[in-house]
């Protein structure tokens, strides 16, 4: 029988006030107006069950919360004795203003076990107190659920886990998410697993549903490291670093794939060049730059890049990327694409040139602009998450379409600007499973203007583009990927830099001493208090610096993995 892996714990990076974790993270005795999340996300068609050890008053709600906004949760369950009717309340914003938006009926008490139920599928939630679910629900079946949310519902919380909070007064509470049918001694052993034969349960876990534990796990076929040898994390993205050697052909390897876009900065500080990016759809000796609105440069066929080789790539004598400086060090991002095989896409009002990796959910897209309102086709199987988007034929600014800001706004990916509102970028429409959509903004659809855009979606366990609210705390905000990152990108929605880690600069705890600007020629630097912990499921900020972990303020992140959290016992 395969192996479950780890069993979901309660996370303390995600704690923010005075309780106290016990019994191997799954006991929790609550502080004052705190709130918590499992280490594992939910989507798959989960089930847990929750002791209810002890309260006082008002003494809190079990449910579920958002990974990377503390300030949104539903509560499930109330057992607080001015709700005992078990009332679903749904809590947003920075007010913490509570809707009640759903009614189980009953009462919990001190002893009682909550059983839950989720489907990720359908947003579909059953609860049950000892062993009898409530409002006649059958989740096996689909019926009698307590509650159902929705994409919209949700789209605010980066990510779903089981959790609680509580309010003014205290709660302890005992979670088992499939480790420990007796919670810790209280109980008697159930002795009931999933369907995979995961779990020991108090109670039968239903049909279809499973233990929250990293075996469970859902991960694509396509980059499943126990599916695939070639197409895993791993030989999707990956960063090398490198000395150059100022001449004709120096071969950088230690990618592990042919890589299809590179993305090279020299990190010295004695010659200060662009951030420079090369893909195989425009040809290696074409390049544009992410901290500058010129246009496309075209180098000579010993300059800059010279090959994109089976295991890294080529650079030459420097032209005008930085690429091969004698002696400075020198960081390349790299990504797969599809072996430079392109194809004519049709399916918007724009004819499109496109390189997709549906497997990574990567696109590469050229094409013409019209200077009216138009559609282009990306070649991927999901909504992009993220577009950046640059004129190759005359200077212009970057246009970035980022999901947690929406198509109202863009971003500059050559400016700390702060997020701007246009309808002329993305004519106010949302891309869709083929279309990217465009105004007749001149940075993203000028008349005759030619155009690249890099186009990426979430994929689990690979790749994340969400957002995060800042705490000005040390014990600093939790951020959610699904796995340990490789790079970790942020910007702030006001006035900022792109701030970009990476593993391969840094290969410790805390990491963000060696930071390098998309948006300037910056050489690496170290601002002094820019700390943060690559963990094996996301970014817990370690800092109170205004760049990424300011109290209260919104920030967008880009984030590519190392190993999915499914596997960060294997790797």
């Amino acid at each position: 029988m395969a192996s479950s892996g780890n069993f979901a714990t309660l996370n303390p990076l995600v704690k923010y006030s005075t309780g106290t974790f016990s019994n191997g993270n799954l006991t929790y005795a609550s502080g004052s107006d705190d709130g918590y999340t499992s280490t594992i996300g939910l989507n798959f068609k989960s089930y847990c069950e929750v002791r209810v050890d002890a309260f006082n008053v008002n003494g809190g709600t079990i449910g579920f919360r958002g990974a990377t906004d503390e300030d949104e949760y539903f509560d499930v369950v109330s057992f607080q004795e001015n709700y005992q009717s078990g009332k679903v309340y749904h809590y947003k914003g920075s007010t913490n203003t509570a809707v009640s938006i759903a009614n189980i009926g009953g009462t919990v008490l001190v002893g009682n076990i909550i059983m839950m139920a989720y489907d990720p599928a359908t947003y579909k939630w059953w609860v049950g107190v000892n062993g009898t679910w409530r409002n006649s629900g059958d989740p096996a079946n689909g019926t009698g659920f307590v509650f159902q949310g929705s994409a919209t519902m949700f789209e605010n919380m980066g990510s779903i886990h089981w959790g609680a909070w509580n309010g003014t007064h205290t709660h302890t509470i005992t979670f088992n998410f499939g480790q420990d049918s007796t919670f810790g001694g209280q109980e008697t052993a159930g002795g009931n697993a999933d369907d995979n034969g995961f779990g020991d349960f108090k109670y039968s876990v239903p049909t279809g549903f499973l233990a929250t534990c990293s075996g469970n796990m859902v991960l694509s076929d396509d980059i499943d490291p126990a599916q695939t040898s070639t197409d895993y994390p791993g030989k999707q993205f990956n960063v090398v670093t490198y000395t150059g050697d100022a001449s004709t052909s120096n071969a950088v390897t230690g990618v592990g794939f042919q890589p299809d876009m590179v993305w090279i900065k020299s990190r010295g500080s004695t010659n200060l060049y662009s951030n420079a990016m090369f893909d195989s759809s425009r040809g290696r000796a074409k390049i544009v730059f992410s901290d500058s609105d010129r246009d496309e440069d075209t180098a000579t066929s010993t300059q800059d890049l010279v090959s994109f080789d089976t295991d890294g790539f080529t650079v030459g004598s420097v032209y005008n990327s930085g690429s091969n400086i004698n002696n400075d060090p020198i960081v390349a991002w790299c990504w797969k694409c599809a072996g430079g095989t392109t194809a004519s896409n049709s399916s918007g009002s724009i004819t499109s040139t496109v390189q997709a990796n549906t497997k990574s959910g990567f696109s590469i897209i050229t094409y013409t602009g019209t200077g009216s309102n138009a559609t282009i086709g990306h070649g991927l199987s999901a909504k992009p998450d993220l577009i950046f988007t640059k004129r190759r034929s005359s200077n212009q600014t970057w246009g970035v379409y980022h999901s947690a800001l929406g198509a109202t706004k863009y971003l500059a990916l050559n400016s700390n600007a702060t997020a701007g509102t246009d309808s002329a970028f993305w004519n106010d429409t949302e891309p869709t499973t083929s279309l990217i959509s465009l105004g007749t903004e001149g940075r993203v659809n000028q008349s005759s203007g030619t155009y690249v855009a890099y186009a990426w979606h979430n994929v689990e366990g690979y790749s994340k583009f969400s957002s995060y609210t800042g705490n000005g705390n040390a014990d600093g905000t939790f951020i959610y990927t699904g796995f340990r990152p490789r790079l970790f990108v942020t910007k702030k929605i006001g006035t900022d830099n792109w701030i970009v880690i990476d593993s391969k600069r840094e290969t410790f705890n805390a990491v963000g001493e060696k930071v390098l600007l998309w948006d300037t020629n910056d050489a690496e630097f170290d601002p002094g208090n820019v700390n943060l912990d690559f963990v094996s499921n996301g970014v817990k900020m370690r800092n109170t610096d205004g760049k990424i972990n300011a109290n209260g303020t919104e920030y967008v992140y880009m984030a590519w993995s190392d190993v999915p959290f499914k596997y960060n016992n294997t790797f």
